[in-house]
């Protein structure tokens, strides 16, 4: 006999147990290894819109010490630009909003007593990123520029809402009960008709005119009957008592 035949096969001591060289994780069937990333979900809902305007309803939280409603409606125009949000799911809500859309003013704070709706803006300029050259601009983020259209003649505690949760169609997924550290958040349609109607109308500014939100979105009614698309523009009008009449015995007419 050879001596390759006596060495063949091997012969091994019993503690020997070789065992096969690792080969790599196959990425097709590997649990935990080359698997591809998710797509974020988005942060932003849809706004409740009215079908025959396109109108998106939003809500805004300021600290009065910081910009009150005074403020807002003693500025140039009533208009202003609503910037310094640094929240994300906020920024993104300010991203979606168009020119028209409709704003709650609302009045945040430490107090409960100070924590409620105030009045309406309205959207005049949409997402813009911040403007200047120096540093403060640079940090002040985007914006979007709206416009005061009224206070209410009564304004709609926090405490309110919260109560109307099992009353109002929309309230319990309202962002203000869900969410209530979030600073710009979309209004559901029939949320956003019930905090109108709790709050009776706009304080006239004294010199005859009136805009009473009903009436005003009557007056829509009217323009759209007849073919105006875009009269979302009328709705944030100061309209005089005269002409509202002219369109409550036209809106009569056949």
């Amino acid at each position: 006999m050879s001596k390759k035949t006596e060495l063949w096969p091997p012969k091994f001591p019993a503690h020997h147990n070789p065992s096969p060289p690792p080969f790599p994780a196959n990425p097709r069937t590997s649990p935990t290894q080359h698997r591809m990333p998710r797509k974020a979900k988005s942060t932003v809902r849809p706004a409740s819109t009215t079908p025959s305007t396109g109108v998106q309803y939003w809500l805004l939280k300021t600290e009065p010490g910081e910009w009150s409603w005074s403020d807002q409606a003693g500025a140039p125009g009533g208009t202003a630009p609503w910037d310094g949000v640094r929240n994300h799911q906020a920024m993104n809500n300010l991203r979606a909003m168009r020119p028209g859309d409709q704003c709650l003013f609302y009045h945040s704070g430490a107090g409960a007593a100070s924590r409620r709706v105030v009045g309406v803006v309205e959207v005049a300029r949409p997402w813009y990123e911040g403007e200047g050259e120096d540093e403060k601009a640079a940090a002040a983020g985007g914006a979007v520029d709206v416009r005061a259209v009224g206070e209410f003649r009564r304004h709609i505690a926090l405490g309110e809402i919260k109560k109307a949760a099992d009353e109002v169609e929309g309230m319990r997924d309202f962002g203000l009960l869900r969410q209530p550290r979030l600073s710009v958040m979309p209004v559901p349609a029939k949320v956003w008709d019930w905090i109108c109607e709790m709050g009776g109308g706009f304080v006239q500014d004294g010199e005859g005119k009136i805009c009473n939100w009903k009436v005003l979105s009557l007056v829509e009614s009217f323009w759209s009957a007849r073919g105006v698309k875009e009269c979302s523009k009328y709705r944030t009008d100061v309209f005089s008592a005269n002409f509202v009449s002219v369109c409550l015995l036209c809106s009569s007419a056949p």
